[in-house]
């Protein structure tokens, strides 16, 4: 029996991948493990790269750049695991994270999904290893955060999860897609990431499904990965299209009503979204 599907969706990350693949090749050495790599037409010679070093893996090739959520709805129908762990070829898992997992999964009645404590490659903590539900309050909080009246906010139920220390286990609503552990039965029974999102926004909608469900998602803050956010990401007008443009569809999908507060909402993720590109030009200059 497999007992765990590790899922990376690659993406002109070779180097990473290969610390990826070798940091989850440490730490399910007492479990049954099955590796899917799917890879959206990267042309850093990716495969070449890593499959003689781990011919061991399901390497899926697809012929575009189909996003993240579409990429792992497609690994996923290729697995076999009892639960499945979606990882982003810049995470390293540390040796005892995944049987902590296995064992903690195991004992939990209605369990939906997990996250675990993230930092960057300096150790310092990533405040998105745990969330809570986007609103109206905390969204214009997470957008508007540098501004001092919005700043002030963001330790109460914001956008960030604080009522958890970094080091606890508890009960937690949004994960990260980074990191994100769950049964295939609940991914089953979710729909998977919904495709709408090309990239950013699908973890939090998953997550928040998930919720809808009646499942419980927790924090496990006894096991820590590392996380070379963005190191591959380029800030462009593309970027900053589709993170701003996840954050529509989640808005457009649950908050539509009242109006006054979806306009509200939009007409925001707007205003973020010009003031993003103005000062990434400015920054360059």
């Amino acid at each position: 029996m497999i007992q765990l599907s590790v899922i990376i969706v690659n993406y002109n990350s070779k180097f990473y991948l290969k610390s990826c693949l070798e940091s989850v090749n440490d730490a399910s050495r007492n479990l049954n493990v099955e590796i899917i790599v799917i890879d959206n037409d990267s042309s850093d010679g990716s495969y070449e790269f890593i499959i003689l070093d781990f011919p061991q893996i399901t390497w899926i090739q697809n012929s575009e750049n189909l996003g993240f959520s579409k990429a792992n709805n497609i690994a996923f129908k290729k697995s076999s695991g009892k639960y499945i762990l979606f990882i982003n070829p810049d995470v390293i898992v540390s040796q005892t994270a995944l049987e902590e997992l296995y064992v903690f999964s195991q004992n939990q009645q209605n369990l939906g999904a997990i996250g675990v404590r993230m930092t960057d490659e300096h150790g310092n903590y990533r405040l998105e290893s745990k969330r809570n539900i986007p609103n109206p309050s905390n969204t214009f909080s997470k957008l508007f955060s540098y501004l001092k009246f919005f700043s002030k906010n963001i330790q109460s139920k914001g956008y960030y999860n604080v009522s958890i220390s970094e080091y606890e286990i508890g009960k937690i609503e949004i994960l990260t897609g980074a990191f994100f552990w769950v049964s295939g039965k609940v991914y089953e029974e979710a729909g998977g990431f919904d495709e709408s999102y090309f990239m950013y926004g699908e973890d939090i909608d998953l997550s928040y499904t998930i919720l809808r469900l009646g499942y419980q998602n927790y924090y496990y803050g006894k096991s820590t990965v590392v996380h070379y956010k963005g190191k591959s990401t380029v800030k462009n007008k593309q970027y900053y299209q589709r993170f701003f443009g996840a954050m529509k569809i989640f808005i457009k999908k649950y908050y539509s009503r009242p109006y006054y507060l979806y306009i509200l909402l939009l007409t925001g993720l707007n205003v973020r979204y010009y003031l993003a590109l103005t000062l990434d030009k400015l920054k360059k200059k």
